[in-house]
Parts: C-alpha cells; sequence; structure tokens
C-alpha cells in the first residue's frame, strides 16, 4: 500500500533551515494497521501530511499503491486524496454550518455520487457509527465522543484504501477513547490499512506494529533516546 524511501522534508526560512524528516523509509502492507510514536516535534505529523498528499517531501520517493505520489501537483493530489485517503484527526475538523448528515455526506458530493445512493450510504454509515439519532444536529450540539464517531464516517464513507489518523483520541476522555479505537479496529480488520499517529501506548496496542520515530528518523526504540 505504501512505500517511502529515503524521505527528506526541509522547510526553510531566510534565516533558519529545519530538518523535519532525515532520510526515513518504510513500508506498510494491504490491510495493516501501523502507529506512529515518538516525542513532539519528532516529525510523526510532517510524515503524515506527506503521507496524506497534503504536502510533497523535499526528496525521496513515495509510492502510494504502486503510484509514485511523491512529486505530484496539487490537482492531481486532490484528485487521489478524495478517492483514496480518509483522514481523521483529533480535533474533528467538522463544518460548523452543516449537520450530522450533511458533514458525512460531503465526500460523496465531491465523487459524485448519485443523490439516491448518497442517502443510502450515509443512512447506514449513521446506524453503524451509533449516531443516527444525531443525523440533524450540528458538531456544536455534540459530544466529543459523537463528534469523532461523526469525523470517522466523513473519513470511511467514501470508502477508501488508507485511513490516516492524526491523535484520534487526544481530545476524547478515556471510555470515549476506547470506543474510537475499537471501531477503527474493526474497520482495520475489514481490509482498511490504518496509519495512525498517536502519544498513546494504549491506542498503539490496537496496531500490529509501531515505528518509532526520533528527531526525524525511524529508531528501533524510543526508551534508548529518552
Amino acid at each position: 500500500m505504501i512505500e517511502i524511501e529515503n524521505l527528506y522534508k526541509v522547510f526553510r526560512t531566510e534565516e533558519v533551515e529545519t530538518v523535519a524528516l532525515n532520510g526515513v523509509s518504510m513500508s506498510v502492507a494491504d490491510g495493516e494497521f501501523v502507529a506512529v510514536m515518538g516525542p513532539s516535534g519528532c516529525g510523526k505529523s510532517t510524515l503524515l501530511n506527506i503521507l496524506g498528499l497534503l504536502d510533497n517531501p523535499t526528496d525521496g520517493r513515495y509510492r502510494l499503491a504502486g503510484e509514485e505520489v511523491g512529486s505530484l501537483r496539487e490537482r492531481q493530489r486532490t484528485r487521489i486524496r478524495r478517492g483514496r485517503i480518509g483522514f481523521v484527526f483529533q480535533s474533528f475538523n467538522l463544518i460548523d454550518e452543516l449537520n450530522v448528515e450533511e458533514n458525512v455526506e460531503l465526500p460523496l458530493r465531491y465523487l459524485g455520487v448519485p443523490a439516491r445512493e448518497r442517502r443510502q450510504r450515509v443512512t447506514e454509515m449513521l446506524r453503524r457509527m451509533g449516531i443516527s439519532h444525531r443525523a440533524q444536529h450540528y458538531p456544536q450540539q455534540l459530544s466529543g465522543g459523537q463528534q469523532q464517531r461523526v469525523a470517522i464516517a466523513r473519513a470511511v464513507i467514501g470508502r477508501p484504501q488508507l485511513i490516516l489518523a492524526d491523535e484520534p483520541t487526544g481530545n476524547l476522555d478515556s471510555r470515549n477513547g476506547i470506543e474510537v479505537m475499537e471501531l477503527l479496529s474493526e474497520l482495520n480488520r475489514e481490509g482498511t490499512t490504518i496509519v495512525m499517529v498517536t502519544h498513546s501506548q494504549r491506542d498503539a496496542a490496537y496496531a500490529q506494529r509501531t515505528v518509532n520515530l526520533f528527531d526525524g528518523q525511524i529508531v528501533e526504540s524510543l526508551e534508548d533516546r529518552l
């Protein structure tokens, strides 16, 4: 699913050059659940942004489902993001002006799915996520756990090959965090590839494998570096 080779990301200003990723190489198999861990500022979010085609690497190769995508232009990146990738963020990133049903439906509109099919898929997804009774509510009327369920529903409604999750339980209490991780784990068991950035050892335990980042590089163990 994912192959990155000798990936670098350098941020430059007139006075400062910051190396966020320093020669990262890794692969993620189809259907795998990988947790990426490391201290703040180690490059986790930068890596996730590149994997999600929200940014391009400074150097190195990135292949997604066999296609070289590391140097694509914005229009091409947008096409792949909409068709293949779902995002789940710590801050939920729901649109306040849209109700639950409309937030979840939005990716299907971008994909050009006919209205009748959109309604059917949204109804089924809200039922599965346990939030059918909140379909007409707006994000500010929901609890944090409910908002994250809506965010997951929106991420997977387009049937992406890959879900990228950035601290998906970071704004949730323990009970809601466990429920969200159980939902992600269930999606993975059905074949969806997931890459998750997390500080939580509890959340990382749901993954099949953990990748440790330190100072922009993959390391064997974080304990040896901290």
